[in-house]
């Protein structure tokens, strides 16, 4: 416990509580007891969630009413971690009421109670399904009784099949809590009732998406064995990312959670499909509708070789990844059904710690499916920062943990890697100590169970973006994507056009720092150049877009934009983007003023494909200090490494930046390529691109671990056999 409360940084603490919790066991009396109830008492709220963790290690009645207790306790922000605890112990019948209420209220906290609830309905089915039963009697609210149903729909027995049959068949509940009642019945197999009753509604519902919703639970109650592929068969990979709907076009890149993740999938799974060769499948899996959902699996089922795309239908409104974590449930069974229509898959590879990639370690577990996990100091990167900088404090942590979930994400990463096949990982300066003393990982203890796989770009897109805005910089009209940049620009005083633009892509996020570039060019180079920011839903904003935005407006009201230079246009296509960063250094005649730079103000960026987007088109850029963009950007030829995380370090970046790139001849060389060299800082920047960091070579890369990790399998299933 000392040593907890004594760590250097708030990670370490973290990292350290698994030795508490493990003494904790080790030593279950009653002065253990007493040491860990005074602890969760304590101003330091670090070493307040440590001490609830070591206290789910200890077993006994005492330990049991004290948790239970803790559950409706003075101090909230403590209630998601026991609810977490609880999970890991027998059942505890005096706290299922309380946990029953966590679902009821939603949340991450209804998520981890419900997770929990199902634990114990393994063991105790009829004690769960009574009282969840009971909690449905005085609950009116739909998306309240979605969650409770939800829920039930987790315990076996004759007793929840039928109030989900009852439930389901009637007309006069709300259409959104018989979604989940007909959800649920889909994984009831050998009951004639269920068949028959999810038959009539996909047939004669009232309503399509009910109908579709029925259609759905048949699919799933089909079932259908997976195989994981064998040595010889077509090789099969399947990539999720939940929180997108992820489009072959990539016209929604900026918008909502469309970032990089989402662009890089789309690229990356076709690149894979051509380096795996013939009968090569890549399954990329993200959110969609259900009727979507319907076309999926029908598609994906065929066996066709190339890149499907399944949809996963998440039944209640969309949320961001950070408050998607209810979805947990929905998530698992799109996954289930994708992966089982798609018959042979080898390997799924999960990405960052979020609701889909907990959802997905789950089926995958059941369906014994070998995992490849890329694994990154996420949170614990964020942490560290947003502590240096010191508006994160062991005394704060709680409010904050409670908001971001850093914990249970931390602990998640450490679960996926641990049980993974194969872990990937991105380039960093100091990756080995950064993996260990962040996420508590040795990858030289065992150097064959990881691999360093940079992420890519597709250069060519990139190189057609370049020579667009070539030809309009030597006075070609301009078309399509420059003539809405020249448009966009138009909407500016006249005093304001002929300034250089600084550039920043990516979603609406408080971890990307939007709102950090405009305080920072608002300190310090506003005067000496407009501001694009690209991305963001302004129709339909997230929780978070709307968040950032409120921030923006508090710095450049919106009635001053324009006047000020601030250009919000929302999210735009990738192709899109790219001709607009080429044009950025490139200029618009008339317009535009060459010599604009790239901006990137992410908290933690643990590679940053927009910047590597940004240098192959030649911008000078600015960029995190720390993470993937230092192995990358030479600081003071190639861009600027800074520490975003501190404004008045980020402006003065953004004020040198401008100085070096109007010191640059305009237009210089804006065409050339590696195979015509030059020594001029634009080719120096796409050269980097080229011999590192294209999606053909993160395709390579990738292409060698999955084929190894499928023959590893393979070999240990044929070990099993013979045994």
């Amino acid at each position: 416990m000392d040593a907890v409360h004594e760590a250097g940084s708030i990670v370490e603490a973290m990292r350290l509580a698994d030795d508490l919790a493990l003494e904790a066991s080790r030593e279950p009396g009653g002065r253990t007891l007493r040491v860990l109830t005074a602890a969760i008492d304590d101003s330091d709220e670090v070493t307040a969630i440590a001490a609830v963790h070591a206290l789910g290690h200890v077993f006994g009645d005492d330990a049991d009413r004290t948790l239970s207790r803790l559950l409706s306790g003075d101090r909230p922000f403590l209630s998601d971690h026991v609810a977490w605890v609880l999970g890991s112990r027998l059942p505890h019948f005096a706290s299922v009421g309380r946990l029953l209420g966590m679902v009821v209220r939603g949340g991450f906290g209804g998520m981890i109670a419900q997770r929990s609830l199902e634990l114990w309905a393994q063991t105790s089915p009829e004690h769960i399904a009574v009282a969840t039963e009971s909690a449905l009697l005085g609950i009116e609210a739909p998306d309240a009784r979605y969650r409770l149903i939800e829920t039930l729909g987790l315990v076996d027995g004759a007793a929840p099949a039928r109030v989900l049959l009852e439930v389901a068949a009637d007309t006069g509940e709300d259409l959104l809590v018989r979604s989940a009642a007909i959800a649920a019945l889909g994984q009831r197999r050998g009951d004639a009732r269920v068949a028959a009753l999810l038959d009539d509604l996909a047939c004669a519902a009232d309503d399509a998406q009910l109908a579709a919703t029925a259609q759905l639970a048949l699919i799933d109650l089909a079932g259908g064995p997976i195989r994981t592929g064998s040595a010889d068969a077509p090789f099969t990979v399947a990539q999720l990312f939940l929180h997108a709907d992820v489009d072959a076009g990539l016209n929604a890149a900026g918008s909502g959670d469309n970032g990089g993740v989402a662009t890089l999938l789309v690229r990356l799974g076709d690149a894979l499909v051509r380096e795996g060769g013939p009968g090569t499948r890549v399954v990329t899996m993200s959110r969609g509708s259900v009727e979507s959902a319907i076309d999926s699996v029908t598609h994906i089922a065929s066996g066709a070789a190339g890149h499907h795309y399944g949809r996963i239908p998440l039944l209640t409104p969309t949320q961001s990844s950070a408050t998607a974590w209810p979805q947990r449930v929905a998530a698992r069974r799109g996954i289930r059904r994708l992966l089982r229509a798609a018959g042979e898959v080898d390997l799924i590879h999960l990405r960052m710690a979020e609701v889909g990639s907990l959802a997905a370690s789950d089926v995958a577990r059941e369906l014994d499916l070998p995992v490849v996990f890329t694994v990154a100091p996420d949170p614990h990167a964020v942490i560290h920062s947003l502590e240096t900088a010191g508006s994160l404090t062991r005394s704060s942590f709680g409010e904050a943990d409670a908001r971001e979930h850093f914990w249970f994400r931390a602990r998640l990463v450490q679960r996926l890697a641990s049980n993974a096949n194969h872990t990937v990982l991105f380039p960093r300066p100091e990756l080995r100590r950064d993996m260990r003393t962040l996420v508590g990982i040795d990858i030289a203890a065992h150097p064959e169970r990881h691999t360093i796989v940079p992420e890519g770009i597709d250069l060519p897109s990139v190189d057609a973006a370049v020579h667009d805005a070539t030809a309009h910089a030597g006075g070609a009209t301009a078309a399509g994507p420059l003539a809405e940049l020249r448009a966009l620009v138009e909407t500016l005083p006249p005093e304001r056009r002929g300034l250089p633009l600084i550039v920043s892509a990516g979603r609406l996020h408080r971890v990307k720092g939007m709102a950090a570039i405009v305080a920072a060019w608002q300190a310090g180079s506003a005067d000496r150049a407009n501001l694009l920011l690209v991305g963001g839903d302004l129709a339909r904003p997230s929780a978070d877009e709307r968040e950032q935005l409120a921030a923006i407006d508090a710095i450049v009201p919106p009635a001053e934009h324009a006047a000020r230079g601030l250009l919000l246009p929302g999210h735009r296509p990738n192709d899109t983007v790219a001709r607009w960063m080429a044009a950025a250094r490139l200029g618009l005649p008339g317009l535009a003023a060459a010599g604009g730079v790239y901006v990137c103000g992410s908290v933690k960026e643990e590679f940053g494909l927009a910047l590597l987007e940004a240098m192959a088109a030649g911008l000078f850029v600015v960029a995190p200090d720390g993470g993937g963009p230092a192995t990358y950007v030479d600081d003071g030829d190639t861009g600027i490494l800074t520490r975003t995380a501190d404004p008045a370090a980020l402006a003065a970046a953004m004020g040198r930046a401008l100085d070096i790139a109007a010191a640059e001849p305009a237009g210089a060389n804006a065409a050339q390529t590696a195979a015509q060299p030059t020594p001029e800082r634009a080719a120096r920047s796409r050269a980097v691109v080229e011999r590192r960091f294209t999606v053909q070579a993160m395709a390579a890369a990738l292409d060698e671990v999955y084929r190894r990790v499928r023959t590893e399998n393979a070999e240990a299933e044929a070990a099993v056999s013979v045994a």
